[in-house]
């Protein structure tokens, strides 16, 4: 795991809250919250996800991976469609707990342990391979499609990575712009309340 340096070590976007709306506050402030009560998931699974979940974004901030779990569990429980979804693809939710299952029958078999059991970069060679769509051994992953599995896994992590506040500090990017806007517009520009690099 590297250790990350921010460009921007002082800034801290929820400093910039009483600039959003009502709405916009709620939502980016319940991000933080330490909640690890899961509706979908089971602990088991939960703790499996932590670990690829790190492994994805190379991160291992515990209040980060909290709430890109409860997103995780949040976005499995609802009954909303997938328009995305290929023929011969599960719909999420047995797509993610099924794939989970192949992944520990599959290191038990090729490894003779647990895959939390495995260090770090046993994981991650396991999760590449499984990305290549040619984690062995094959009859782990009979009727789960291996690639799908790595891209949604992917997809949910990064989408809750990207939208924590922690993670906006460190990238220097200050929130929704509503309802203040922008007033510096030219290329090189920032507005006062924008993060300034260090």
């Amino acid at each position: 795991m590297t250790t990350k340096r921010s460009r921007y070590p002082s800034f801290d976007v929820m400093k910039e809250r009483d600039e959003w709306d009502d709405h916009t506050q709620a939502i980016v402030t319940s991000r933080l919250s330490s909640n690890d009560r899961y509706e979908f998931l089971t602990l088991v699974e939960a703790e499996m996800l932590r670990s690829i979940c790190s492994l994805l974004v190379d991160d291992e901030k515990q209040e980060v991976l909290r709430f890109i779990l409860r997103h995780i569990d949040e976005t499995l429980r609802q009954p909303i469609g997938e328009s995305e979804r290929k023929a011969g693809v599960p719909p999420a939710p047995e797509l993610i707990r099924s794939g989970l299952k192949a992944i520990e029958r599959g290191v038990l078999l090729r490894h003779s342990t647990t895959f939390m059991s495995l260090d770090k970069p046993e994981q991650a060679a396991y999760l590449r391979k499984i990305s290549e769509n040619a984690a062995e051994p094959s009859e782990a992953w009979a009727g789960i499609p291996q690639e799908p599995l790595f891209r949604k896994l992917c997809t949910l992590t990064i989408e809750a990575y990207c939208s924590h506040p922690r993670i906006w500090s460190e990238i220097g990017y200050a929130g929704p712009a509503y309802p203040r806007g922008y007033v510096r517009t030219q290329l090189g520009q920032l507005d006062p309340w924008e993060a300034q690099p260090e």
